[in-house]
């Protein structure tokens, strides 16, 4: 599964595998593909270079690269307090009220909320780079459009090519203007934020309209066959996130969100705001349905959203309150059926993707050639 792309980033597999935890980031690439870690939930630097010198001392000198979160738009604020000063009375009631509903103890007295995405706000943004750019990366990814200019600059004097993701062709040329080498088209089917357009439309809508910029298929992408069908939309790759939650090797803090992973069908997930303000695919559970309704106060913007409801996340997953368990997962979940270590979903995509070669050159009629 090999490309131009890949051979110039020095990975056997033209698979890059996006992941919050660091020992799936080194596994995919000593498996033979991109490990990149995602930075949004360090919220603090040294947190953040601990996990980096980990992955250095685990990826058996494999290049691997990191993703952070800067929104074009974002809300004004100088420090955490001043933001969360901006969330109205109402939707905190909103939050005290569902969790009573279904009996969600409160953390201990002192102990601090685990799921705290302060990475939505530039400056933290830009800390965790400082510490980033200190490491060998080769590749910096933009889960929320283009990098500001001296970002991009930044990471090319430095020797590391920059993604960036778009739901659409239009965000796609955006990106090219912005000076990116690589964008993701991330297709509805995608777990997390994600936009309107299936990725059977957008994967080949994108490479026509940033050509020659390299690009990677993303959205509903767990199979051998599928990575197939990718290169021959004319992608260099495929960006994979979902697919890693059920390894060994993650970290989810819950047995029974494993459990309901491992359970859902490809219907079982749907795009809301509830989680961080912008639409992103998740879990359906009862805590998106009762943002969704037309009872609640409506969601607040990005990132007033996700600090709203950060104490709330973390104690509806140490108590493991099923009716509200949820995490972003695209469509592919219902292809999640079992826990494997990532060196085993590596070895059933090259064998379907070999399958799927062997299938194409039969209909070519180039069978043994």
């Amino acid at each position: 599964m090999q490309t131009e792309l890949s051979k110039k980033l020095g990975v056997e597999h033209a698979v890059f595998g996006f992941t919050p935890f660091p020992a799936v980031a080194a596994a995919i690439s000593r498996a033979g593909g991109f490990g990149v870690l995602g930075a949004v939930r360090y919220t603090a630097p040294d947190e953040l270079k601990r996990d980096l010198d980990w992955i250095e001392a685990h990826v058996d000198g494999k290049p691997y690269g990191l993703d952070v979160v800067m929104p074009a738009k974002k809300v004004e604020g100088a420090t955490e307090a001043d933001v969360e000063a901006m969330i109205p009375e109402g939707h905190r009631q909103f939050v005290k009220d569902t969790l009573a509903k279904y009996g969600v103890p409160e953390l201990a007295e002192g102990e601090v909320s685990g799921w705290r995405i302060t990475g939505w706000m530039e400056q933290v943004a830009r800390n965790q780079l400082d510490v980033a750019f200190d490491y060998p990366i080769r590749l910096l990814a933009n889960a929320l459009g283009s990098p500001p200019a001296d970002v991009v600059a930044r990471a090319h004097d430095q020797d590391v090519l920059v993604a960036a993701l778009a739901g659409s062709a239009r965000h796609a040329v955006k990106h090219k203007e912005g000076g990116i080498d690589i964008v993701v088209a991330q297709g509805y089917e995608a777990g997390g934020h994600t936009g309107d357009i299936a990725s059977m439309v957008l994967t080949p809508e994108v490479v026509d309209a940033v050509d020659p910029l390299s690009v990677l298929a993303a959205g509903g992408i767990g199979s051998g066959q599928q990575v197939a069908a990718a290169l021959a939309l004319g992608a260099q790759g495929v960006w994979l996130g979902s697919i890693w939650l059920t390894t060994t090797e993650a970290e989810l803090p819950s047995p029974r969100l494993i459990e309901k992973l491992l359970a859902a069908g490809s219907g079982d997930t749907v795009r809301s705001r509830a989680l961080t303000g912008k639409p992103a695919r998740q879990l359906r559970t009862e805590w998106t349905d009762a943002w969704d309704s037309a009872d609640g106060p409506g969601t607040l913007p990005m990132p007033l959203q996700g600090l709203l409801v950060a104490d709330a996340v973390s104690r509806i997953q140490k108590y493991e309150v099923e009716p509200l368990l949820g995490t972003p997962v695209g469509q592919i979940v219902g292809r999640m059926t079992s826990e494997r270590s990532v060196q085993a979903v590596f070895d059933d995509l090259t064998r379907g993707f070999e399958k799927a070669v062997d299938r194409i050159n039969r209909i070519a009629g180039r069978s043994g050639q």
